[in-house]
């Protein structure tokens, strides 16, 4: 199945000049929702992660239905506030602004291998800043997992770890 078929391309969204990838039109759809989620994992597998990390909010569509394909725990990487009892965030700097990531402080034992899930690579700044939060907590990250990369904008140089993307656009 070529699963960019199931992939709608919107121009100017959200603004313009911006080719936005719609995911929704693959997830609704349940075959190909279902041949992605076992492409990555059969992605993943070999990277032998206890959890794998979602980051909000759409990583949460792809890690969570994967942690229960390969049998492993899931935990969330959040935006501030989103997140009860203790948490350890991390302040980052995109190519036009600030952001910060949070995940539960007693989310990751030390030691655990932690795959890291989004659904897109784009400019590579929020998976790596997510690396470096689950290395705070004495976690190991073997690789990132993302449905969609975007090579031309050229994330995967900002990361220390293998990129496992199902889906490259050139353009």
């Amino acid at each position: 199945m070529d699963l960019k078929e199931h992939i709608r391309s919107i121009p100017d969204f959200p603004s313009s000049g911006i080719l936005f990838y719609d995911i929704s039109t693959l997830l609704r759809d349940a075959d190909a929702f279902q041949v992605a989620m076992s492409r990555m994992a059969q992605a993943i597998r070999d990277y032998r992660p206890d959890f794998l990390a979602g980051i909000e909010s759409r990583g949460f569509l792809f890690a969570a239905p994967l942690a229960l394909k390969l049998g492993c725990g899931f935990v969330m990487l959040r935006k501030p506030g989103k997140l009860p009892g203790a948490v350890v965030g991390l302040d980052y700097t995109l190519e036009y602004r600030s952001d910060r990531i949070e995940v539960q402080a007693d989310a990751i034992p030390a030691g655990a291998r932690v795959v890291v899930v989004d659904d897109l690579l784009a400019t590579g700044g929020t998976l790596a800043a997510s690396i470096r939060l689950l290395r705070m907590l004495g976690a190991e990250v073997p690789a990132a997992a993302t449905l969609i990369e975007l090579t031309f904008l050229g994330g995967r140089k900002l990361l220390d770890v293998p990129v496992e993307a199902l889906l490259q656009y050139d353009a």
